[in-house]
C-alpha cells in the first residue's frame, strides 16, 4: 500500500478482535491482515484498486472490505505478471451483512 502512495503507520497488537467486531465483520471474513484506511476496514489480501474504489465511492452501510483466507492468486500471492484470480472480495455492514464487491 505504501507503494500505492498511502500513508503507512503499523500498529503491532496481538488482538484485533474489538476493532473487528465494532465494524461488523462476520467472523467468517477474518484473516491475516487488518488495515484501516480512510475510516474502513480492510482485512486480509484486498487489491488496492478495490480499496481506492471504496474509498472513491463512499458506499452507504459499509464498514470494510475483506478477503478471507489467503488466496493463491491474490495480492501477494502472485508469482510476478500473474493476474488476481479465483477469489472475491467482499463488502460487509456494521449489521453483519455481507455482498461479493469484486470476483477476480
Amino acid at each position: 500500500m505504501k507503494a500505492e502512495g498511502y500513508t503507512v503507520n503499523y500498529h503491532h497488537t496481538e488482538d484485533w478482535s474489538s476493532l473487528k467486531k465494532d465494524a461488523g465483520m462476520p467472523m467468517q471474513l477474518q484473516s491475516c491482515h487488518t488495515a484501516v484506511i480512510d475510516g474502513y476496514l480492510i482485512e486480509g489480501h484486498v487489491p488496492e484498486q478495490d480499496v481506492a474504489r471504496l474509498i472513491l465511492e463512499k458506499p452507504e452501510n459499509v464498514s470494510g472490505l475483506a478477503v478471507p483466507g489467503m488466496p493463491r492468486y491474490s495480492p501477494g500471492m502472485t508469482a510476478k505478471g500473474q493476474r488476481y484470480k479465483g477469489f472475491n472480495v467482499v463488502q460487509f455492514s456494521q449489521q453483519g451483512t455481507m455482498t461479493v464487491y469484486q470476483q477476480y
